[in-house]
């Protein structure tokens, strides 16, 4: 029987996730987006929107993820030789960690880069030959220590993204 993990007794304290993932893309669809001639727009602000979003609604998808109340969700996209390579950062002051709102994060916002250009990546059949959403991936999680006394909290004191690709 599938059951949600009793947190109820762990402190609130700060905790952080960065996840990352690529969506591989056709040369000419790279080529449109970088002249901005995308039929639906802006594909970079369209999927950090995206991405913000997925992180919020994570519960929504993943069904025995905790509501966690996010006080900050990033998603930053780039444009490489033959893709695009999207990380989501997500803060919070909970009592569970936040690499699966990260994760769903990169997920969502690739999703809607795939959506946004799909009429460039269909062959003649129909399928996607290039596209193809990979490496999605936690890079770093991290938390802080509980308050020790009334009053004082302790900060994390590093924040490190892995340089692996």
């Amino acid at each position: 029987m599938a059951r949600m993990a009793d947190i109820g007794e762990k402190p609130s304290v700060e905790r952080r996730a960065v996840a990352q993932g690529r969506i591989s893309l056709g040369p000419a669809t790279l080529d449109t987006i970088r002249k901005g001639q995308l039929k639906k727009g802006d594909v970079v602000g369209a999927a950090q929107l995206a991405g913000i979003q997925a992180a919020k609604r994570c519960p929504d998808i993943v069904p025995l993820c905790h509501p966690v109340p996010l006080t900050s969700v990033s998603v930053e996209l780039a444009l490489e030789k033959d893709g695009i390579r999207c990380s989501c950062a997500v803060k919070a002051n909970y009592r569970t960690g936040v690499e699966m709102e990260a994760l769903c994060g990169v997920a969502g916002a690739l999703l809607c880069v795939w959506d946004m250009v799909k009429y460039l990546e269909k062959d003649a059949t129909g399928n996607y030959p290039f596209a193809a959403i990979t490496d999605i991936r936690v890079l770093s999680k991290e938390k802080g220590e509980p308050a020790k006394g009334a009053g004082t909290k302790r900060k994390m004191t590093e924040f490190r993204t892995s340089n692996r690709r």
